[in-house]
């Protein structure tokens, strides 16, 4: 087998408690510092894998992907987190999955188009495909029982009845929309986004660069309005990590020693 092939991959975390919960799961974890970094090599259901905190926003997201790249040669980037959900019909406790991401602050009008990334003439960025149908899958397949998953206590204290799988644009932003304003602002200017976030759009762009396959996966946590402020903490604990945990392992466990290659 040749050292591409088991090059790892790479699974970027946004949030602590998902980082803790996955490297609980790793078996033989090491820590590797690179300057305000810490990324964790070892393996999961046989795959090798760096899993890394993202840190927050489009600039960490960036340097965090580009280290991934250029130190650690990983063969793809799975990116999970929380969003807030901009579509109608995407609410808390539901998954998208991203077939495209794009910066919607990015706007260097009129030398370029709104939100195209000068010199590249490209405004969306698109997820690997064959990583997202797989994600999208396994999402369903384990969001059919959301008690099981994440135990009566926290479906009823979310109201995590019927949690649903998207699948489409993921936008980015270097701010935490939270008004009911700002959540109406970004639906007339971008009808098809689903959810909103502040890290996906520039690691797909970095990833797009390098030629690597990316994919993003993201727990509606809020509808990104006025109610955005709610016990974000505990939805994390809750729902958000005992979900990524699920997916990421459960994709892990579905690839062939050699898939991705």
């Amino acid at each position: 087998m040749s050292s591409l092939s088991r090059a790892p991959i790479a699974i970027v975390a946004a949030m602590h408690e998902e980082l803790g919960a996955l490297l609980a799961l790793m078996p033989d974890e090491q820590r590797v510092r690179v300057p305000g970094r810490d990324f964790w090599v070892g393996h999961l259901h046989g795959q090798p894998v760096v899993a890394v905190l993202s840190r927050i926003g489009k600039v960490a997201a960036a340097i965090t992907a580009t280290v991934l790249l250029e130190r650690f040669g990983v063969r793809a980037i799975v990116f999970t987190g929380v969003a807030g959900g901009l579509a109608p019909g995407v609410n808390v406790g539901d998954v998208v999955v991203a077939t495209q991401l794009l910066q919607h602050d990015l706007d260097a009008s009129p030398i370029f188009p709104k939100y195209e990334v000068p010199l590249m003439g490209l405004s969306r960025f698109a997820a690997d495909a064959t990583m997202a149908d797989a994600l999208a899958a396994v999402a369903e397949t384990t969001l059919r029982d959301p008690v099981a998953l994440l135990g009566q206590e926290a479906v009823d204290e979310f109201g995590l009845r019927s949690p649903r799988v998207h699948r489409g644009l993921l936008v980015s932003g270097d701010r935490f929309v939270s008004t009911t304003a700002e959540s109406a602002a970004l639906q007339r200017a971008l009808p098809d986004a689903l959810a909103v976030e502040m890290e996906g759009a520039s690691v797909a762009q970095v990833c797009h660069d390098y030629g690597v396959p990316f994919a993003a996966m993201r727990t509606i946590s809020d509808r990104a309005d006025d109610a955005a402020h709610g016990d974000f903490s505990r939805f994390v604990v809750a729902v958000a990590s005992r979900y990524s945990l699920a997916l990421v392992d459960a994709w892990l466990a579905s690839l062939s020693p050699r898939e991705l290659s």
